[in-house]
């Protein structure tokens, strides 16, 4: 079964990537995450084809790595919490967040 990461932004805004377009997840900041996936809405092929999700943390937890770990450990689990394939990393919407530490994000199509 494929899985997913989703994310909902304050705005409304939706974005839903393969865990396997994953690219990278890296600290930009004490409190942000960076998580980059390819391709991007672009599509194969195209250079600048890398959306990018970044997630606001609390102060010190994205340098601290149990945010990064709970990622890790969401793409692999094959418990029954994903068992529809969906993680949900952050919903700001709802409240909904893969970690404590995760207060909202912002996506970035073909960044």
């Amino acid at each position: 079964m494929k899985k997913y990461f989703l994310f909902i932004d304050d705005e409304n805004d939706i974005a839903m990537y393969d865990v396997d377009r994953l690219q990278s997840v890296t600290c930009a900041a004490d409190e942000a995450i960076i998580m980059k996936f390819a391709p991007g809405s672009l599509g194969e092929g195209q250079a600048a084809s890398v959306d990018i999700v970044t997630l606001t943390t609390t102060a010190g937890a994205a340098v601290e790595g149990p945010i990064f770990q709970a990622i890790a450990r969401a793409a692999n689990a094959t418990g029954p919490q994903y068992s529809d394939g969906l993680i949900t990393v952050c919903d700001d919407i709802n409240s909904v967040f893969l970690h404590k530490d995760i207060l909202s994000c912002a996506i970035t199509l073909d960044a």
